[in-house]
């Protein structure tokens, strides 16, 4: 089995959500799905259905977390320095649009985009890895190619 890394705020993060899954959402589902098949006929109870179907994603959900915290390789990021690797803070400058950005580079399971958490597979990341501040990197992407300079990297 390949160890899936991760950092120690990743990890407490998917714990959390693995123990809200099975103690808050599971109990309440069930419930639920026994309240909907009092109401009768379960052919055509859409309540029923889509209580089932709530359970069916918590479940599945609930397998995919157990089995990404077994696998779970979790890396102390504070003890990491040097060029850009997993757990990077990296600060990087659009040489297109003057924009700055912030990501840390971090594993498939924890990735989110939106909080500047970059999926270490993904493109930008690729690039970034093994490069210094002051770097330049190419990018290609869906518009094009993109050029961003490093400006920093660190590792908190």
């Amino acid at each position: 089995m390949e160890k899936i890394p991760l950092t120690a705020r990743g990890f407490a993060k998917l714990d959390a959500e693995l123990k809200k899954l099975k103690t808050r959402d599971r109990p309440a589902i069930i419930a639920a799905i026994a309240e909907a098949r009092e109401h009768g006929d379960l052919s055509e109870n859409a309540e029923y259905h889509s209580a089932r179907e709530r359970q069916s994603f918590i479940e599945g959900r609930i397998k995919e977390l157990e089995g990404i915290i077994a696998r779970g390789d979790v890396i102390d990021v504070s003890r990491l320095s040097g060029p850009v690797k997993f757990g990077a803070t990296v600060v990087i400058l659009d040489e297109d649009t003057d924009e700055e950005k912030t990501y840390q580079i971090v594993g498939e399971a924890e990735a989110d985009i939106e909080s500047g958490l970059l999926n270490m597979k993904s493109p930008l990341a690729r690039a970034l890895i093994g490069k210094e501040e002051g770097d330049s990197v190419e990018v290609r992407t869906p518009g094009g190619l993109r050029s961003y300079e490093i400006r920093a990297v660190s590792f908190a």
